[in-house]
């Protein structure tokens, strides 16, 4: 077990070192506003696809959905195509037309966006509302990294939590702080390497200890048109639509979608569709038959650890050691994106100045957020897996329907604002009420379709 301790921290020690010059390196290639949060419009596909793919991902994906997967069993397949639908979306539809739109009116983050007519024209108070729901949102989301990765580092070395989690995230602060968007994209490029072969290599060995026909007697006592809790009826329908709500989610995840304003060319987007769809093919499977092979090889209290104790349980020693810890830094490589994101919430979005004033602010902000965040993951106990999917499901539902109806048209001003702020409101609504059926439909559904119709009231047609 030394050994395996031992591999895991040299690896883990070397990895935050390459992360650390990564940071250093792209200090030099930023100059500007635009460098710190889009790379200069700069990015090429490699980078872009692994990148979104890595910052959508993490914590969730490699904790959350082979949790899920170990506790739900075979209805955990919905997560699949819910989650495979919204790459394809986003790279097949949304992608091309952001790009183009985005540099036809100067846009440097979705803010912008979302928050500026056809024309350019800042629209102040859509501004202050999607920048409040970014700022939000994201201290849920990087709260939740941060805990994952303590809870990690906890499970394979036997460390104290808290202190874990302050490990992690001081990394995270320095290449953040030092690089911005080109430290943060090569580095979650690099994790999205990582995450694609753990995802190859320990599930395919989970599969072949606990055996395939053992597996498969697994479900003997469900169904995959049945609820976690072997329900049918209109409680499976809800489980399953609520879970493949997920899907419509991806279009309104800023830390995602900034890609796709970056890459330089549209040639470049079609090479990274590519990517990105062949990446996830091989990570949401991937989890879920890990979650479901640990389902025969092990009985655990905490589902969420199901990767790290397998992990730890069936590779050698040293190549365990070099597996755990490149997911244990994939693990964090969401927050990144988002703590560069929601810095720039406040930093730029509200308060465009000039450059070196947004980027001094930007460094600032980002170094009170990422302690905001360090004290909510420690003080406040919730699975990773309800709280990413909360803060996805409420950018989803306020950014997604106006995004994809300022690519259609224009679209009114008070729509714009009663659509965002409906779409946020009503997810944090059910997500704090008692009402909440498997699958959570109210929360990851109602909304989204309620902000897409105000949206699409207000559209007028080009």
């Amino acid at each position: 077990m030394m050994s395996n301790t031992n591999a895991i921290l040299i690896t883990l020690i070397l990895y935050k070192i390459i992360l650390i010059c990564i940071g250093l390196w792209a200090n030099k290639r930023t100059h500007s506003t635009s460098d710190y949060f889009i790379g200069g419009r700069k990015l090429g596909p490699w980078v872009a696809a692994l990148s979104a793919s890595a910052s959508s991902s993490s914590a969730w994906t490699l904790l959350g959905v082979s949790g899920a997967a170990y506790l739900w069993g075979l209805p955990a397949f919905w997560l699949f195509p819910a989650t495979l639908s919204g790459f394809l979306f986003n790279w097949f539809y949304l992608a091309p037309r952001l790009s183009v739109y985005s540099q036809s009116i100067n846009a440097i983050t979705l803010t912008d966006v979302l928050a500026s007519n056809e024309k350019g024209h800042s629209i102040t108070s859509l501004r202050w509302l999607a920048s409040g729901i970014i700022l939000f949102c994201f201290i849920f989301y990087i709260a939740s990294q941060f805990d994952a990765a303590g809870q990690s580092f906890q499970s394979t070395f036997g460390m104290d939590k808290n202190t874990s989690i302050i490990f992690g995230a001081s990394i995270i602060l320095i290449y953040t702080l030092l690089g911005g968007f080109w430290a943060v994209s090569v580095s979650d490029s690099i994790q999205g390497v990582m995450m694609a072969i753990s995802a190859i290599i320990l599930p395919i060995i989970a599969v072949y200890k606990a055996g395939v026909s053992n597996l498969l007697s697994s479900f003997t006592l469900e169904g995959l048109f049945l609820s976690p809790n072997g329900f049918g009826g209109i409680i499976a329908l809800g489980f399953i639509l609520g879970t493949m709500g997920i899907g419509i989610g991806y279009p309104g995840q800023p830390h995602v979608v900034n890609r796709f304003m970056a890459l330089e060319s549209m040639d470049k987007i079609k090479k990274g569709r590519l990517i990105a769809i062949c990446w996830a093919l091989i990570i949401y499977p991937g989890m879920i038959l890990l979650g479901w092979s640990g389902r025969v090889l092990v009985d655990i209290a905490g589902y969420e650890q199901i990767l790290i104790v397998l992990g730890n349980q069936l590779l050698h020693p040293v190549f365990a050691g070099i597996i755990l810890a490149a997911v244990l830094s994939a693990i964090m490589s969401t927050a990144d994106s988002q703590l560069l994101v929601a810095a720039s919430s406040i930093s730029y979005d509200l308060n465009q100045k000039n450059d070196d004033h947004s980027l001094f602010n930007t460094r600032v902000t980002v170094v009170i957020i990422c302690l905001i965040a360090v004290l909510m993951a420690i003080l406040i106990d919730k699975s990773i897996y309800s709280r990413v999917l909360f803060a996805f499901s409420a950018m989803g539902a306020a950014f997604g329907p106006l995004l994809l109806g300022r690519l259609q048209g224009k679209v009114n001003d008070k729509n714009a604002f009663f659509a965002m702020a409906t779409g946020f409101f009503m997810t944090l609504i059910f997500y704090y009420s008692e009402l909440k059926p498997e699958g959570n439909p109210l929360e990851r559904l109602v909304p989204f379709i309620l902000a897409f119709i105000i949206v699409q009231l207000g559209i007028k047609r080009k």
